[in-house]
């Protein structure tokens, strides 16, 4: 592990990421339907997420990707939903940004 891990709550340790040519890959779980938006912290090695939108139509993921992009501060066009789509699972890419800063930001994020 390296040395900005260690300093970053265990919650956030246990969030399994890789890193890629500038671009940081992680699970999430989403929950919707939910109450309010927000970030739950970590289940399983992925990211738990809950979202007000129903899962129709794309409004989910849009949502998703709205939310990652004002926490993780990058442009919407930088939150990419590789695999899962159409499923709570999913996997996704952040453009322009690095596995601790990662980290760093959803800790601030969590209600």
């Amino acid at each position: 592990m390296s040395k900005a891990t260690n300093q970053i709550p265990g919650e956030w340790a246990r969030l399994e990421m890789s890193e890629r040519a500038g671009a940081v890959r992680f699970s999430v779980h989403v929950r919707p339907r939910s109450s309010r938006c927000s970030i739950l912290g970590v289940r399983d090695g992925a990211l738990d997420v809950a979202l007000t939108a129903p899962p129709a139509e794309g409004a989910a993921n849009e949502e998703l990707r709205k939310l990652l992009s004002r926490v993780l501060e990058v442009r919407r066009g930088d939150v990419n939903i590789l695999v899962g789509a159409s499923s709570r699972s999913k996997l996704l890419e952040i453009n322009g940004t690095s596995a601790p800063t990662v980290r760093e930001l959803f800790s601030r994020a969590k209600r």
